[in-house]
């Protein structure tokens, strides 16, 4: 026969395994994000997952080196209406604004034309060739180190649209702090956007550089040249010590839809597990996370008093994402801020 005293201890046993238990169950279900609503659905959802890849005890267990999160940027990360994408706001600047560059009067006259419909609200005019490829030959010339430079100087003019906010300051505060939670969490995260990837470097070094390090950028590609290669070809020319590696002024692909696929392919060599985006152009390296047994959130544009959101594109959006099996996150239901604690949204055109 167990004794008294044998049973008693037993029993103590299995009231601390439970108590243990029961706090554990507490604390994750505590856990939050800060600068997250704490009723938001896609926030538990995202803890939930997480903890059940990390969970070496769960069948859903997913090791280390596989645990890959990709995000998207503008729309994403960062805002994406001052008026118009980064990379737009910088075009238009080089084209209008900057007294050492003379654009060709066909680019001034589309700039001036774009600028004055995008700061009253109204749609883009279709450009004399793409924005990226304009972007390519505005900076022509450029070392990769001139462009950044020029990058970083324009991220302290002020955003269109906000009062105490500066370009490189136009990030949403809830989303850093996800990408923080998932490093934390062991993730690796890598950035997959339709934006040039030498300036998309530059653009999140100050507020996602701890997490997310140059070579885990993915982007678009300008074609790049040694300053003395001439017409000859890259494969059979040798790079010197008096060259400089130069902004050749062509785009060599945009990095959308498909092009995500391939790209997450070719530069990162695994699927991830983790999908974040905000549009169509997301769409594809969302299905193809979903096919490989990950999940994908999209971020809705539906804030209209903190930010510059539409709620039809939103609605419209959101039931695209419900067809695909695609989690969605509100930015004004879910979000307890979006931007800077003291940036206040004014008006497109009163900055």
């Amino acid at each position: 026969m167990i004794s008294k005293t044998k049973r008693f201890t037993a029993l103590m046993l299995m009231c601390f395994i439970l108590v243990c238990a029961l706090a554990s169950c507490g604390r994750k279900q505590d856990e939050t994000i800060a600068y997250w609503n704490s009723d938001s659905p896609a926030m538990a959802s995202i803890i939930s997952y997480v903890s059940a890849v990390t969970d070496e005890k769960s069948e859903d267990f997913v090791p280390e080196d596989r645990r890959i999160a990709v995000f998207d940027v503008d729309g994403t990360l960062y805002g994406e209406l001052y008026p118009t994408y980064f990379d737009e706001s910088l075009l238009l600047h080089r084209l209008l604004h900057d007294e050492n560059y003379q654009p060709s009067e066909e680019d001034r006259a589309y700039a001036e034309e774009a600028e004055k419909a995008l700061l009253n609200g109204q749609p883009e005019p279709d450009s004399p060739r793409s924005s990226a490829q304009m972007a390519a030959e505005v900076f022509r010339g450029f070392t990769v180190e001139e462009y950044r430079a020029y990058v970083r100087e324009f991220m302290g003019e002020p955003v269109a649209g906000f009062d105490n906010m500066t370009y490189g300051e136009g990030f949403y505060l809830p989303m850093v702090e996800l990408v923080r939670y998932l490093s934390e969490h062991g993730f690796t995260i890598f950035i997959c956007t339709g934006t040039e990837r030498s300036l998309e470097r530059e653009l999140i070094e100050d507020a996602l550089g701890e997490w997310i390090p140059p070579y885990h950028v993915v982007g678009s590609t300008f074609s790049l040249a040694a300053s003395g290669q001439g017409d000859t070809e890259g494969r059979k020319y040798s790079y010197g010590p008096d060259d400089k590696v130069l902004l050749e002024g062509n785009l060599l692909q945009k990095n959308q839809k498909m092009n995500k696929v391939i790209s997450i392919i070719d530069e990162i060599g695994v699927s991830p597990i983790l999908v974040f985006g905000n549009s169509s152009g997301d769409a594809s390296m969302a299905e193809y996370a979903l096919q490989n047994g990950g999940k994908a959130y999209m971020l809705l544009c539906d804030d209209t008093d903190r930010d510059y959101g539409d709620l039809e594109t939103a609605a419209k959006f959101a039931e695209e994402c419900r067809k695909s099996g695609f989690e969605t996150i509100s930015m004004r239901d879910e979000f307890e801020t979006i931007y800077k604690e003291d940036a206040v949204k004014t008006k497109l055109g009163e900055e």
